[in-house]
């Protein structure tokens, strides 16, 4: 089978949304993992319903997939990354993390996307781990309740030091219809698994999947070929098990390249199926 490839707009955070698309579209790529932004058809702007239409029409002109990503760093609030999270102490915060979370969901419909993919947050100090789970749970199930009305897939991604960091930690959460979104680099980080095995190990519960290349034990995001990754092994593991959906290329830090980085990416991965 041939895998489907798309590349993350939050390494292309300094170009327009609208040029971001046109550039992964002419690079190759089968779809847009779109990293929901303030500059990135923000969700929380008056217009945004509209502003998803043209984007969907665009999309689809250029027959590109979608994955909604909801990882932007001071979207709900400019002084605190992250925040508020669903383990924020306030239930006011919490609230507001779903209902940014619901909104992607509702975007997510319009744009016809695979999946939506979203974390649990760093506990604050003093909040026990018992009670931010409770936190937790509570959060996704109702993310979760909007998701199926919606008929999008909700899909959790484990993330080095936050509560919910490996996959084992995923696999406790055991919340039906929770989908994973897994990040091959994350595993590498955490030394949990081989990313290639936990490919196959977790094959039917994958939402969405993310590659990049990773240095052992160190959380840096970094282009194919310059970290540990054994990412022709991961490729491999991935046409084993039939993956359909897109594999979403991350290099968030690589903004100020895109331009390079987002053609450069495609032609590395693809180099790794014709070697």
């Amino acid at each position: 089978m041939t895998l489907r490839f798309a590349y993350n707009t939050n390494g292309a955070a300094n170009h327009r949304l609208a040029d971001a698309v046109a550039l992964i579209a002419d690079a190759g790529y089968d779809g847009v993992a779109l990293t929901l932004d303030h500059h990135h058809l923000d969700p929380m702007e008056e217009g945004w319903e509209r502003r998803a239409e043209a984007l969907a029409r665009d999309l689809s002109t250029r027959k590109l997939g979608c994955v909604i990503e909801t990882g932007a760093r001071y979207l709900l609030d400019p002084r605190a990354k992250h925040e508020p999270t669903l383990l924020t102490p306030t239930a006011e915060g919490r609230d507001r993390r779903v209902a940014f979370l619901n909104r992607a969901i509702d975007i997510g419909a319009i744009l016809g996307a695979e999946a939506v993919s979203f974390w649990a947050g760093v506990p604050r100090a003093g909040v026990e781990r018992g009670q931010a789970l409770e936190w937790l749970r509570g959060g996704v199930s109702r993310v979760l309740e909007h998701a199926a009305t919606r008929n999008v897939t909700a899909a959790f991604e484990p993330e080095p030091g936050m509560l919910v960091e490996t996959v084992d930690d995923w696999s406790a959460l055991d919340l039906p219809g929770l989908r994973l979104a897994l990040d091959l680099g994350h595993l590498l980080v955490t030394g949990e698994r081989d990313p290639a095995r936990a490919v196959q190990e977790f094959a039917p519960h994958l939402g969405t999947v993310a590659i990049e290349d990773m240095a052992r034990g160190t959380h840096i995001h970094l282009p194919f070929g310059e970290g540990d990754m054994d990412i022709p092994a991961c490729l491999d593991a991935l046409e084993a098990i039939g993956f359909e959906r897109l594999v979403c290329v991350e290099l968030s830090r690589e903004s100020h390249r895109a331009d390079s980085m987002i053609p450069q990416s495609l032609a590395w991965l693809r180099a790794c199926r014709s070697a």
